[in-house]
């Protein structure tokens, strides 16, 4: 049960470095667009299942949208994705270029990256959660007794707060990244 939760864990810590990954730090990069969800056809879908993202440029990235119909929808989700960018069409193709980041701008991507990073131990936290239920049933059901309830929830604890520390390290990586001119 311990190693599943541990599984668990880290790909929320996997999902945390994705998420990081979207947060721009003045150079461009395709996975700045990665986690946009474009709504088409009735739904919302990853961006990169409705267009190819390139990085011709260090200050520019271009969508090349495989549906005409759909690069109103791109646009408008690649501008409301709260990443300060202002994307142009021409034809199925979306230019996204990438300004310098003022100091105003950073200090809004490290308030972008904290909400992500508390979302990320959130997670964890519901993963804690999970397992201690588990323990509490278990001890109930008979499987374990109360001092193995104790000891496995105190090693649940104990894992947590490593996660729980693994997130805010990276965090602590991505703010010196992103402060950094």
């Amino acid at each position: 049960m311990i190693d599943g939760l541990k599984q668990r864990m880290e790909g929320a810590l996997k999902s945390l470095h994705h998420e990081f990954a979207g947060l721009r730090t003045g150079r461009a990069s395709t996975n700045l667009l990665d986690h946009i969800q474009v709504e088409a056809y009735g739904s919302y879908v990853p961006i990169n299942q409705v267009a190819n993202v390139n990085a011709p440029e260090a200050r520019l990235l271009t969508v090349q949208v495989w549906d005409k119909s759909m690069v109103k929808a791109v646009e408008k989700a690649i501008a409301n994705a709260d990443l300060g960018l202002n994307p142009a069409a021409d034809g199925q193709l979306i230019r996204v270029p990438i300004p310098a980041l003022s100091e105003e701008r950073r200090k809004e991507l490290v308030k972008v990256a904290g909400k992500y990073t508390e979302q990320a131990k959130v997670a964890v936290r519901n993963i804690r959660r999970d397992g201690m239920d588990a323990l509490k049933a278990d001890e109930k059901g008979g499987k374990i007794s109360e001092d193995e309830h104790r000891k496995q929830s105190d090693q649940i604890q104990k894992i947590t707060d490593e996660y729980c520390k693994k997130a805010d390290d990276a965090l602590a990586t991505k703010e010196k990244d992103i402060l950094s001119v």
